[in-house]
């Protein structure tokens, strides 16, 4: 036996490098009796490890088993392990783990697995369009267990639609199991049988949601769609209530005292969870910042049933009107929040700048803070603009903290200009409800000069941390952020010369060349357009345990400090920071680089599917709110041509609709690609880019979430 194949866990079976090394050894699939035999496991206790390890490592895509009851090695018989995308037309993708060019699934190969499933496939041929085609050959993890849909019964035939086009199978349902549920309802269903070849999913109804336009019904089905823990696990709320709700004279010992320093928190007015605070103070060549942030660390211990729940959740949710939080709100919005007027304990990053906004030195410091106001953004604003003395009266030592926070706030966006950090303008929307819970309007999000202030603080806070981690060598989690991919500079670079904007890059480009397109584009008509395309050009941050630079913010080193309450990362990063303090240093620290590697993947994939969640709500909403204005006019522009039509995002409320070529005035249109333009073949008429337009709602679909407009004028 090769010498490589021998290492053990426990000192009684063989590891998973053991078992891949002795398989690549023997040219060909071994039974579990002969890896046994093998790599010389002769306890019964150390057998049992190795036939549960053999089955996770089929399950994880390792190895395959095959009709001998044999392990193979995937690569040794053309299989890849991967997750099935799914398109709403029927066919779908298998995207391969390890990388590298999707396999095409046909509709029939779609009939065994749903959307995001996880499959062993083969490479069957090439098709019509030079696709690798692939066909299923295992299914190694089930992703859906339960479905939400619209509840349907026709000629004694029950089922499930699902929501998600995505999951283009609908669920059948005895009529032993339909709970009750009547035409029409949002239900969820528990798959009894995943769908096969020959036969569709089975399922029971578990859970009845009600009507799909009611008050909240988007959120709840984001919910169960995008498998949002939205309930909190036994003892959790108990555990964190235990705590109390004021902080003690036993928790403040051997912490700084920031009682008497005017720290204020500046949020918006919806607020509930104010986690970090910001004072400054002008000096002779610069500025003291010192940004204090709620010390979820000290309530939030590793291995507890409260750390290991806002590990599972690691980020909170927050959709119109709901908040998911990441912490039950005994600490959310109770003990951990900076409230004002009431002590706090808080883990401080106490900061010199200069002139040119630079940090020249920093310090971190365990501590204890009394806020001395709840502020904002409005009220900040107001008082930017008014240039009053006092915020409010009785508040002179607050005033002249905002006083010297905007002065250091715009030499802090000086250094960012210097840099070249990219500062794209923000596409948000906000929903206003009425009585009942409906959408009764829905507006741009606006942002002002305290909104950046805020951001610059946190940003500068945020770059300290994470030098903190790199001097100390601990494994992050660090906030990366690479360069744009190589296909979306592509498609940017072909889209920029269609506008007729010059490139600013020859080769790669650095983040002051997106920065000069954003200056260069501003006062234009297509200015939001072109920031949108800028903006989905770029990569998908993420959370990595090795530091390698923001491309966005023109930074070496950043990492996620200044939200602990609602993102996990941060109270990994505030561990570390106390550990290190209170060790004098980093050695023995006990989280190990594979296990942040672990974390901060985890992290990035809940805060991703947070985000996706958010979006589906929001798009859901629009086609609630839509769907109310169908016969109206509404001022657009055009953001997107295809082949097919025109996409118009109206101007008041940033809600965009398809106008379909068949409802344009009556030609063949001819689509060039290249400037993103549709002319009429006998009116040689143009539809482009960019182009002011009025438009109609014709028809909305909350399902699909689209809504189709046709065009005015």
């Amino acid at each position: 036996m090769n010498s490589r194949g021998n290492k053990r866990i426990d000192g009684v079976a063989p590891d998973r490098n053991a078992i891949l090394a002795l398989l690549e050894d023997s040219g060909r699939p071994l039974k579990r009796k002969d890896i046994v035999a093998r790599l010389q496991v002769d306890d019964e206790n150390g057998r049992e490890i190795l036939r549960r390890r053999l089955q996770a490592m089929v399950r994880d895509g390792q190895l395959v088993k095959n009709r001998r009851n044999a392990f193979g090695l995937p690569a040794k018989m053309d299989l890849v392990a991967g997750r099935v995308s799914a398109h709403r037309d029927g066919f779908g993708f298998v995207l391969p783990d390890e990388g590298g060019s999707d396999l095409y699934l046909s509709p029939r190969q779609m009939r065994s697995v749903l959307h995001g499933d996880r499959v062993m496939a083969s490479v069957v041929g090439i098709d019509s369009r030079g696709r690798k085609e692939g066909a299923v050959r295992e299914i190694l993890e089930r992703a859906h267990q339960r479905i939400v849909g619209r509840f349907m019964e026709e000629s004694g035939v029950a089922l499930v639609v699902p929501d998600d086009p995505r999951i283009n199978q609908d669920v059948l349902v005895p009529l032993k199991d339909t709970a009750g549920a009547r035409p029409g309802q949002i239900v969820v269903a528990e798959i009894l049988q995943q769908p096969g070849e020959r036969q569709p999913p089975l399922g029971k109804i578990v859970e009845i949601l009600g009507k799909s336009g009611a008050p909240g019904m988007a959120t709840e089905i984001a919910l169960r769609n995008f498998d949002l823990p939205w309930e909190w696990p036994d003892g959790v709320e108990e555990e964190a209530a235990a705590f109390g709700d004021v902080v003690t004279e036993q928790m403040m010992q051997g912490r700084r005292d920031l009682r008497d320093l005017p720290l204020v928190t500046i949020d918006g007015a919806d607020a509930r969870d104010f986690d970090d605070a910001v004072y400054a103070q002008r000096r002779k060549n610069g500025w003291r910042l010192v940004v204090a942030i709620a010390d979820v660390s000290h309530y939030v211990k590793p291995g507890t049933p409260l750390d290991q729940e806002a590990e599972n959740r690691a980020t909170s949710v927050y959709f119109p009107g709901r908040v998911i939080p990441m912490l039950p709100e005994a600490l959310s919005n109770g003990l951990c929040s900076l409230k004002p007027d009431e002590d706090r304990l808080c883990l401080v990053c106490d900061m010199s700048i200069n002139e040119s906004g630079k940090v020249t030195r920093a310090r971190f410091d365990a501590a204890v803070m009394r806020s001395q106001a709840r502020l904002t953004y409005e009220q900040v604003w107001e008082w930017i603009v008014s240039g009053d003395d006092e915020i409010r009266p009785g508040a002179a030592a607050v005033s002249a903290s905002l006083k010297d926070l905007y002065g250091l706030y715009r030499a802090l966006r000086r250094a960012r200009t210097q840099r070249g950090a990219i500062d794209f303008e923000s596409n948000e929307v906000q929903f206003s409800f009425d009585e009942r819970g409906a959408v009764a309007d829905i507006l741009p999000y606006e942002r002002n000069d305290a909104h950046m202030l805020i951001e610059e603080c946190m940003i500068t806070a945020n770059v300290e941390a994470a030098m903190f981690l790199l001097r100390n060598r601990l494994p992050g989690p660090f906030r990366a952020h690479e360069p744009p991919p190589p296909d979306k500079l592509t498609s940017l670079e072909d889209f920029l010369r269609g506008v007729g904007i010059r490139i600013p890059w020859k080769k790669r480009p650095q983040p002051r060349d997106f920065e000069t397109l954003v200056q260069q584009v501003k006062g234009r008509e297509d200015q939001h357009l072109i920031m949108a395309v800028l903006l989905r050009a770029q990569s998908l941050a993420s959370y990595q345990a090795a530091n390698t630079g923001h491309f966005g913010l023109a930074l070496a080193a950043y990492a996620h400090f200044t939200s602990p309450i609602r993102r996990y990362p941060d109270l990994l990063v505030h561990r570390a920071i106390h550990y290190t303090l209170a060790h004098q240093g980093p050695e023995g620290y006990p989280v190990s680089r594979d296990r942040m590697d672990r974390l901060a993947e985890q992290c990035s994939h809940r805060s991703r599917r947070a985000e996706e969640a958010e979006r589906d709500v929001n798009e859901r909403l629009k086609a609630y709110f839509m769907e109310q204005h169908i016969g109206d006019e509404f001022n657009g522009q055009v953001t997107g041509v295809t082949s097919f039509g025109l996409f118009v995002e109206l101007e008041r409320n940033n809600v965009s609709g398809l106008v379909h070529i068949t409802s344009l005035p009556n030609d063949y249109y001819h689509f060039d690609p290249v400037v993103h333009r549709l002319t009429g073949d006998r009116s040689g008429k143009v539809y482009q880019l960019a182009q002011k337009v009025v438009v109609k709602v014709m028809a909305v679909s909350i399902d699909d979430r689209k809504i189709d407009f046709e065009l005015v004028k």
